[in-house]
């Protein structure tokens, strides 16, 4: 594909300055891109055309599911309840296990074929019931503007937004993107900064200050899922500086969910997670103090179960995406001692379920 920017693409986009050989710097993400005329940035949806910065995803999507809240995943927000989900093409940043490269590491902007405004994102939602719209599939923070607009669109008629997102992010945009997202799921994908630089090409700092920003900050519901890849960042020491991060600097509340790899990317050689070190991670986050610990990509009901950290009690019993036990007040407090359960609840009555419904948006962009 060439890499000059077609004028259908030029959807002025916020979050740069101009530099004085001439050039232009996107100030949206830490990698603070330097670009030409023409060029794009190193997430390849935001380039410079006519001496601004635009964004070439807007109105466009790799593709629009309802999926369950769990799947994104979800534990502490509206259980059971089902989210329309939608993302684009691109990544600022460069995991090399990535488990979307398809989406994420596309250069085919081909392959976006279905088209929608952010009115006809928030109408298709209450469509199709569902409580939420996520912005997922890739990071929502390159495609912010988009996402922010979809997020008014959705506020205005009763729907709420979930973004599920790496939280490589600057100061300024992190503030106004956040403020319009009720929920968000953020990857804290290891704790040493060595492992940010060589397997996705970031740094670990910046998605610690958006932990912070969020949880301390906003009213955004957060919850944390680190992949556990193994030899990478599965050590005993490792998950322990994590988790007790977690626990002093979030708090006890903040649900972290450990999920399993599979050989996948350009990390088709390393083996796939053992069940056996979920529970491990599990347990380590458990002994830090946390209060809401899971495990993913497997089947492991006590993984899947949210307990009362007061009375120990089991409130709502899971296996993977499906609910076989609900047992909350509306208000999110445990029936037998009366502890407050973290998140956000509401009256519960049929799951979703694990069903994933492809819906087709073409045509609906004005």
């Amino acid at each position: 594909m060439d890499e000059a920017i077609s004028i259908a693409e030029r959807y002025p986009a916020k979050y740069w300055h101009k530099l004085d050989d001439g050039r232009i710097q996107c100030d949206l993400c830490p990698r603070d891109c330097k670009l030409h005329e023409g060029q794009r940035g190193a997430c390849f949806v935001r380039g410079v055309a006519n001496g601004q910065m635009v964004l070439t995803t807007y109105g466009r999507s790799s593709g629009f599911c309802i999926d369950p809240i769990e799947k994104k995943p979800l534990y502490h927000f509206y259980p059971g309840s089902s989210v329309f989900s939608f993302g684009t093409a691109g990544c600022n940043l460069a995991c090399k296990f990535c488990q979307n490269w398809d989406i994420s590491k596309s250069r085919d902007m081909d392959r976006l074929m279905d088209r929608a405004t952010p009115e006809a994102i928030a109408l298709a939602a209450k469509k199709y019931d569902s409580k939420s719209v996520a912005f997922t599939y890739n990071d929502p923070v390159i495609f912010a503007e988009y996402a922010m607009d979809a997020a008014d669109a959705c506020h205005a008629h009763g729907i709420q937004t979930v973004a599920v997102t790496a939280g490589y992010i600057h100061d300024a945009p992190r503030r106004e993107f956040y403020a319009k997202m009720d929920a968000a799921n953020v990857d804290l994908k290891a704790f040493t900064d060595e492992f940010y630089v060589k397997l996705t090409g970031s740094h670990l700092q910046p998605i610690l200050d958006t932990l912070a920003y969020v949880h301390h900050e906003t009213d955004c519901w957060l919850e944390i899922t680190t992949l556990l890849i193994p030899g990478h960042n599965d050590s005993d020491t490792e998950l322990a500086a994590l988790s007790k991060w977690v626990s002093q600097e979030l708090g006890p509340d903040v649900p972290l969910h450990f999920s399993a790899f599979h050989p996948d990317w350009k990390m088709a050689d390393v083996p796939a997670t053992p069940p056996a070190t979920l529970t491990r991670a599990r347990n380590i986050a458990l002994d830090a103090g946390l209060h809401y610990v899971y495990t993913g990509n497997v089947h492991n009901i006590e993984g899947d179960t949210t307990f009362c950290p007061s009375c120990h009690a089991k409130l709502i019993e899971r296996d993977w995406y499906e609910i076989n036990n609900y047992r909350l007040t509306p208000d999110g407090h445990c029936p037998d001692c009366n502890a407050q359960i973290a998140g956000r609840f509401g009256k519960f009555g049929q799951a979703f379920g694990a069903r994933r419904i492809p819906v087709v948006m073409s045509g609906v962009m004005a």
